[in-house]
């Protein structure tokens, strides 16, 4: 796992070099208590700021008392409290009790403030990096392509249930939005609309893919994907673009069909 660029909430935290620049903290700090005319979208970036040098500060030190991470930036301690409501309120960080070691002294022990499991998954993680590496090894063996593919399609089978659920539930005319609702739910953005004329049918458009970067490697998940939903569906389906191509959307052309036919189709298994 690395410790890279993070992200919280959907912005990115600072590195380490930029995190180590206790000058700017100060001032940010000092801005902030003692307003001077700055305008408020930069005050506002400069606490957005602040408070990710509060996060990488845990990620790089441990559990950190509100006096250790003022000393460690730069802060007062009543600054570092209010960027510890905040991140604590996004689910970042999460007061412990400290662990006290020897005698204790009198008063209660100074919390402690860790990263939740949501906090440390802000900070980049190098996993499409390890499942492309396994698949890799996977593949330089003998049978390597053709275990791949045999995954992929496992991978799809182990998510049918719930797609399979909510294609079922829905009339034949709506499987296709059904689905991609399904596939929302999964990450996917995905939205069903009328296909462009001449052509008969619907599209089905997936503008976020999760593991785009692996599949750019191993295109037999995109295939085994698409495999799935022509079972699913119950009739032949074109894949038209792929994110992991470098198209900007994965858009799956699904002609209009029979009602008769995919209701006879639909209940099948994959592969």
């Amino acid at each position: 796992m690395t410790q890279g660029t993070p992200r919280v909430a959907g912005r990115r935290l600072p590195g380490p070099d930029e995190l180590r620049n206790n000058g700017v903290v100060k001032n940010v700090g000092e801005a902030r208590e003692n307003p001077t005319g700055t305008p408020q979208e930069e005050l506002a970036t400069g606490e957005r700021s602040t408070r990710n040098r509060v996060a990488r500060s845990i990620l790089d030190h441990g559990p950190s008392t509100v006096a250790e991470l003022a000393e460690r930036l730069g802060l007062t301690q009543a600054a570092v409290r209010r960027h510890l409501d905040a991140l604590a309120g996004d689910g970042v960080v999460e007061a412990r009790e400290q662990r006290v070691y020897g005698a204790r002294t009198r008063g209660r022990p100074a919390k402690a403030f860790a990263l939740t499991d949501c906090g440390r998954d802000a900070f980049d993680q190098s996993y499409d990096k390890l499942a492309a590496d396994a698949l890799r090894w996977i593949a330089d063996r003998e049978g390597g392509n053709e275990a791949i593919a045999a995954f992929a399609r496992a991978r799809i089978a182990a998510q049918a249930g719930a797609y399979r659920e909510a294609v079922e539930a829905a009339a034949p005319e709506q499987r296709t939005e059904a689905l991609a609702k399904a596939l929302s739910a999964d990450g996917y953005a995905a939205t069903a609309r009328s296909a462009p004329h001449p052509q008969k049918g619907e599209q089905l458009c997936q503008h976020h893919c999760p593991v785009a970067h692996v599949a750019e490697q191993f295109p037999q998940l995109c295939e085994a994907e698409t495999e799935f939903f022509a079972e699913l569906l119950g009739t032949h389906v074109q894949r038209l673009a792929t994110i992991a191509h470098g198209d900007g959307v994965c858009t799956t052309f699904i002609p209009k069909i029979s009602h008769n036919a995919s209701a006879s189709t639909a209940g099948r298994n994959p592969a």
